[in-house]
């Protein structure tokens, strides 16, 4: 049997070798893409094959190092230990400033080439130590049932494609031949859910809305951002498995954007074109339709089979060799193998999570909070208030750190934040509800005292080996049991791995009643072993897991509010990311103890909203509203509803902070709330932003990257991606809160909008400005915003974005803000997906909001004649 390409002569073999003695090939005169050519020659068909998958194995006799392509960054380096955790995206979407999202991403490279030069120049990178990073996110977030809108920008294709821009920019770096790291824009393309069959949808989307609002923040992350990777969707597209799409790979990306990287399939979706999608009978045949498409990277290993394709004939090597030399000229770039051109070498360690990159976290999550409603003088709150603190969101780490993130050092909640600014002897605090119905959260520290009864949480004794013997390496109070560990130790001196951990104290039910207690690990992506687990009440053993990862839960009933001894042991020995001890506690018991710490208040700090538990990726979940990541209504949970109701009845001020990775139907609080704060899943410093912004220490200005509708019957099926009656640019109903909407605590004018002429010829770019003034007694950031709307036609959006800018004005100070709108800003879809920019009348609007929805300025002007553009 004759393998092509895998034939060497021994002497250019063994010549090839000698000069290569601690790199696979060096050659000074010529580029990373020869370079990866010139080794790829030099590899064997099976070797080819392995290399083709993302746990990329070692060829000691080529001196190529094992590289794992698999590494996340959506809003911080993720899954491999300490690391600077921002906002999640759609926090940072609602920021409306590139520079942010530029910054944001520059960090992430340089934390992500921190681990990847601690590994070493030619040594083996595990997955998540490499350069090759899957973010961002940016499909279009256009139902908010879909659970994994939160890791989008938003609903918009231009404002996902310019902070996409400003991200992908901020994740490479300056010097193309060099990046710090590689960014992959994700999903390619029209996937947002829903979840429970991603892996094996169709979609049938119009030649129109494939054009108008999936395909452009792809063609911006690409064309402008030159995004360097793209990983390819689980879905099919009218039929074909979007990893297998040659007019999608090879037409749009590769001819008519000029693609020069490498594409990456989701994880598994190669497997699912066989399994789901039933496109081919086998993976062979599944890998090298997906290989001859334009997929290069499988994210798995159904890629497997491309050993026997080759040999049936359903694939050429050569076809291989292409994907190769895209891959290895990435690593080449990467600088993998060392030299003395490696403009990162000298980033370590110390330059993750530094004091200047959390300062960053704080500041990202000050601009990602929205102001929604402020009636009454709610906010500021005043000094000296006295202050409860209520609701599942207050005080829990998962609700900063939302899904694909790091691991936060020092987190602090919202809870803490408000201690922090306003006196913890001003700060009283009950949880008061469960996220949902069936939806364990973490026990609060007022239901866990120490053994003595003294403080509040449980003693933890930590060993510094996977065993309870000797003494141990720490002894301190927690005041929860809410960790987060994921690749790293749970305390300094501790190792990483095999370490023990035993808590001890008293449990203090709030009333009597039934409780489900629960001791929950997070997901673990690449665990090979858990971590055995046992949970004593009264020193009875009610929860005893061996590592096998099944249902870990306790049902008990408690006859008063008498303490319970309760003891936790953790043997650390596996790959587990942490614990979180829970509960579902009586309903009537925890809102008694909301009311009781609204009595002596003078306001109430509500915060609600939604978990990483109950929205996003593929999770185990179906209780009423939620379903496998996705939401099936769109309300404020019953039971926080019944919260806010409660602690509004006492007629004290109150303010409601929603945390959520989406948009929810805070129907009630709109009517009654004195206050509404938008805060996101805000980060590792989200509670000392909260405090700020409630104390007035810092004047919010971010806006709505999502439409908040009233109700879910407002929505289409969930499961159409025809846009007509979603987002702001197609929705003809009356949302709750706008795209765009967004309060301050001073006051912008806009007057005088200029355009650069009142006629137009097709094809030409138009200048246009506006003065914005902040009239209003305290500085502020205001989001300037563009919207231009077309001549009558039935698929014209309602308004379309075109532009926008966030501006810090002092009081009293005025600004003009120039925009530039270039042909494709100014075009339009027909309804076989050509856009061109066509004759008519345009009105253009600039404001703090759509037209209609606040302070702005219009004009208009006339295009002549038609100017069609390229894809």
């Amino acid at each position: 049997m004759k393998l092509v390409g895998a034939i060497v002569k021994k002497s250019t073999l063994l010549a090839f070798v000698a000069a290569a003695a601690t790199v696979p090939f060096t050659a000074a005169s010529q580029d990373a893409q020869s370079q990866a050519a010139a080794l790829v020659a030099h590899m064997t068909l099976p070797e080819k094959v392995a290399q083709l998958q993302s746990n990329a194995p070692a060829i000691p006799r080529l001196h190529i190092a094992a590289y794992d392509w698999w590494n996340e960054g959506l809003h911080g380096h993720a899954r491999d230990g300490d690391a600077t955790v921002f906002p999640q995206a759609i926090g940072l979407a609602a920021s409306w400033d590139t520079g942010l999202l530029h910054d944001v991403g520059s960090v992430v490279s340089t934390e992500a080439r921190a681990r990847f030069n601690a590994a070493g120049a030619g040594h083996s990178h595990a997955r998540y130590e490499g350069l090759s990073i899957w973010s961002p996110n940016i499909n279009i977030f256009r139902d908010p049932r879909w659970g994994r809108g939160q890791e989008t920008y938003g609903e918009d294709p231009y404002l996902t494609g310019q902070l996409a821009i400003g991200f992908i920019r901020g994740i490479q770096g300056d010097d193309p031949a060099h990046p710090r790291a590689i960014a992959t824009p994700k999903h390619f393309v029209v996937h947002s859910g829903p979840e429970s069959g991603r892996h094996g949808f169709d979609v049938d989307v119009s030649p129109h809305d494939l054009e108008a609002t999936y395909l452009p923040a792809f063609r911006a992350a690409i064309v402008d951002a030159h995004a360097d990777s793209v990983m390819c969707a689980y879905n099919a597209l009218h039929g074909t498995p979007v990893c297998a799409d040659d007019a999608l790979l090879s037409t749009r990306l590769r001819h008519d954007w000029g693609f020069k990287g490498y594409v990456v399939s989701d994880c598994d979706a190669i497997d699912d074109m066989t399994e789901f999608h039933y496109f081919k009978p086998d993976n062979a045949q599944s890998s090298a339709a997906a290989l001859k498409a334009g997929t290069d990277l499988d994210c798995g290993d159904a890629y497997a089979g491309l050993l026997d394709a080759v040999h049936q004939g359903y694939v050429t090597e050569k076809a291989l060799d292409t994907a190769l030399t895209r891959l290895f000229a990435a690593r080449y770039r990467f600088g993998e193998w060392g030299g003395g051109n490696d403009p990162y070498a000298s980033i370590g360690l110390d330059q993750i999570d530094t004091a200047a990159h959390r300062q960053f976290a704080l500041q990202a999550a000050l601009e990602s909070i929205v102001l929604l409603k402020n009636e009454h003088g709610a906010l500021p709150l005043s000094a000296g208030a006295r202050v409860a603190v209520v609701g599942p969101n207050a005080d829990t780490l998962e609700t900063l750190e939302a899904n694909y993130h790091g691991t936060a050092r020092a987190p602090v909640t919202p809870l803490q934040g408000l201690r922090q600014r306003f006196g913890a002897q001003q700060i009283s605090y009950a949880q008061g509800a469960p996220i949902a119905g069936g939806v364990p959260v973490p026990i609060p520290e007022t239901a866990l005292r120490t053994p003595d009864g003294s403080q509040p949480g449980l003693t933890g004794e930590y060993f510094a080996t996977p065993d309870f013997n000797g003494k141990p390496a720490l002894v301190r109070t927690d005041r929860r049991i809410d960790f987060d560990w994921d690749h790293a130790a749970p305390a300094d001196g501790l190792p990483v791995s095999g370490d023990a951990v035993r808590w001890r104290g008293e449990l203090l039910p709030p009333g009597a009643g039934d409780y489900t207690l629960a001791l929950h690990v997070d997901r673990c992506f690449d665990c090979a072993s858990h971590d055995p687990l046992r949970l004593y009440i009264d020193d009875r053993l009610v929860v005893d897991d061996n590592g096998s990862d099944t249902s870990m839960q306790a049902k008990l009933h408690f006859d008063d509010t008498h303490p319970h001894a309760i003891r936790i042991e953790l043997l650390h020995s596996g790959q587990d990311q942490g614990l979180r001890l829970q509960w579902l506690a009586p309903a009537a018991a925890q809102l008694a103890e909301a009311e009781s710490v609204v009595r002596h208040a003078d306001a109430v700090v509500a915060f609600v909203g939604l978990s990483p538990d109950v929205e996003g990726e593929e999770l185990k979940i179906d209780v009423p509203g939620f379903n496998g990541g996705d939401r099936t209504d769109i309300g404020l949970p019953a039971a926080q509803r019944d919260l806010l109701e409660r602690v509004a009845a006492s007629g004290k001020p109150l303010v409601v902070v929603l945390m959520s990775g989406s948009a929810v139907a805070l129907n009630w609080a709109k009517a009654h709330a004195d206050a509404i704060v938008a805060a996101w899943y805000p980060g590792e410093d989200g509670g000392d932003a909260i405090a700020q912004v409630l104390a007035g220490d810092y004047n919010p200005g971010g806006r709505l990257p999502v439409t908040f509708y009233q109700s879910t019957s407002d929505l289409p099926p969930f499961v159409s991606y025809a846009t007509q009656g979603r987002t702001y640019r197609y929705f003809k109903g009356t949302p709750l809160y706008s795209f765009g909407f967004g309060l301050s605590y001073t006051h912008f004018s806009y007057s005088d909008l200029q355009v650069s002429a009142p006629q137009l010829q097709a094809g030409g770019a138009l200048q246009a400005s506006v003065l914005v003034r902040n009239d209003g007694k305290r500085a502020g950031d205001e989001v300037v915003q563009v919207y231009l709307d077309a001549p009558d036609d039935a698929l014209a959006p309602r308004h379309a974005l075109v532009g926008f800018r966030r501006v810090h004005l002092a009081a009293g100070e005025s600004l003009r803000i120039p925009f530039t709108l270039t042909p494709r800003e100014l075009s339009e879809v027909d309804a076989a997906g050509r856009r061109a920019v066509e004759a008519g009348h345009y009105r253009l609007f600039a404001g703090g909001a759509q037209p209609g929805d606040g302070e702005g300025v219009a004009n208009t002007f006339v295009i002549v004649g038609r100017q069609a553009l390229p894809r």
